[in-house]
């Protein structure tokens, strides 16, 4: 157990990894080329020093010293061991706050192909899962079919999705899970920008990025390539900023605070239809869903309120992205700190395994797929979803400023569009979270066919989409 002032050290402690893992990553050329956020950097920092590393060393030289467990206390241990599984809620809250919504035309031209393209890389990496855990991972290394969840979690969810679903692959009894996601993530995100990267420089040799144009060298990683609102919303939101007497930081911490209360009362109320209903039959499935995703619904709820009641200037894009941003950077250090070396090493094969399959998939549905269901700009609209899909959002967007710094293929809009009929389902949604419940009570092969199934529509929307496109001429631009 620990107080609430092991809480308060605990965060202090971090605030001192952020500052100590951005000051690394300027000093470090290998991790600025490839663009590591500095509280990955941090995580990984925190896990050094913990008890799996320099405490093993430690315990090797002299079991009697202090330092057997790290350099942190027990209690700071404890509470960065539940603080992912928390913060991620905050993360997927604020997503859809202040958004832009479109109308629906303009919505479905500019997203339909990248919605096509995103959904086929994200139900491919559950095909794939699933074969390796019936041919390889549970006859070969004796791990349990929930292992075919591992890439889609990592790859497409990232290290905040696999922080989240850590306790529903405890409670299913697959423990080592957590940590070959969140292990998987970090390959993920190096990868992505690496593979990423490689192939911009072979598009632009052969001749495929339609868009020439070489990014600023003071490159950042940006969320907000969304169109810009109208200026009456600014002037009211300047106006209620001058009148407020509380921070507006706390005014929209406020909405991520109401979002995630409906989030919490959706997923209640289906536990309960569902304690009622086809859970007396013994089939549970809501009991292992996190709170996470449904929070991501809760923030839709909110977002759709205001729109309705024109009060859309009380919230703040850029301030909602701060608060989203510091949560995942939590999130990501203390999951990132919290990992099982140990566990890591007894399942170094399949962790190889499954990093070596969920890489080739996505660089190969990039390479094969995209040009067949992106009808412009194939290429500048395809790495943003081959970079998320391996990493996280962020590296996306990292790979098409890259390619199109100044937006000049509509790459950043049908992006962000897309991301409103992605994000609900897969990537950290209800199908990721449902996943593991499924296998564990229908097995591999129904929840294979159901995947191969979804893949196959979606591959066939998309074929059908590309040439209603083209035929039509419709680039997706306004």
């Amino acid at each position: 157990m620990f107080k609430l002032i092991d809480v308060f050290w605990a965060y202090i402690l971090i605030a001192i990894l952020i500052l100590m893992g951005r000051l690394i990553r300027q000093r470090l050329w290998i991790l600025r080329s490839l663009y590591i956020p500095s509280s990955v950097v941090a995580g990984i920092l925190a896990l050094l020093l913990g008890s799996g590393a320099f405490g093993a060393v430690v315990k090797a030289v002299n079991p009697e010293s202090p330092l057997v467990k790290g350099i942190f206390p027990e209690t700071v241990q404890a509470v960065w061991a539940q603080s992912p599984s928390i913060f991620i809620n905050v993360v997927f809250a604020t997503i859809f706050l202040g958004l832009y919504v479109p109308g629906w035309r303009e919505f479905w031209r500019k997203a339909s192909p990248q919605v096509a393209f995103g959904q086929t890389i994200a139900w491919g990496q559950y095909v794939v899962g699933l074969l390796l855990a019936i041919t390889v991972l549970t006859p070969v290394f004796g791990l349990p079919p929930i292992a075919a969840c591992l890439i889609e979690v990592a790859f497409e969810g990232g290290h905040g999705t696999a922080a989240g679903m850590a306790p529903t692959f405890t409670e299913l009894g697959f423990a080592a899970g957590a940590d070959l996601s969140l292990a998987l993530a970090t390959v993920g995100l190096v990868s992505g920008v690496v593979a990423g990267t490689f192939l911009i420089h072979w598009g632009r040799r052969t001749e495929r990025i339609q868009v020439n144009r070489e990014p600023s060298p003071d490159l950042e990683i940006q969320d907000s390539h969304l169109p810009e609102e109208h200026p009456s919303i600014t002037i009211a939101r300047e106006n209620l900023f001058r009148e407020l007497l509380i921070d507006p930081l706390s005014l929209n911490f406020g909405f991520v605070g109401l979002a995630i209360a409906f989030g919490w009362l959706i997923l209640e109320a289906l536990r309960w239809i569902e304690s009622v209903t086809w859970g007396r039959g013994g089939l549970l499935l809501m009991a292992y869903v996190p709170l996470f995703p449904i929070a991501l619904i809760g923030g839709i709820i909110v977002q759709y309120i205001l729109i309705r009641t024109k009060r859309t200037y009380l919230i703040s894009r850029p301030l909602m992205e701060r608060i989203g941003g510091l949560a995942l950077d939590i999130t990501i250090i203390t999951a990132l700190a919290t990992i099982s070396l140990s566990v890591l090493g007894d399942n170094f094969a399949p962790f190889v395994v499954l990093s070596v399959a969920g890489i080739a998939w996505n660089v190969c549905a990039f390479v094969f797929l995209a040009p067949r269901l992106l009808p412009f700009y194939w290429f500048e609209r395809g790495i943003g979803d081959m970079g998320q899909s391996m990493g996280v959002t962020s590296t996306g967007l990292l790979l098409l400023r890259m390619v199109d710094p100044d937006n000049r293929s509509s790459a950043f809009e049908s992006f962000a569009y897309k991301q409103l009929l992605f994000e609900p389902i897969v990537g950290g949604g209800l199908f990721t979270a449902a996943a593991p419940p499924l296998i564990v009570k229908f097995g591999s092969i129904p929840i294979l066919l159901l995947t191969s199934f979804i893949l196959i529509f979606w591959l066939v929307f998309g074929f059908y989409n590309y040439k209603q496109l083209r035929k039509h001429n419709l680039p997706g631009k306004v």
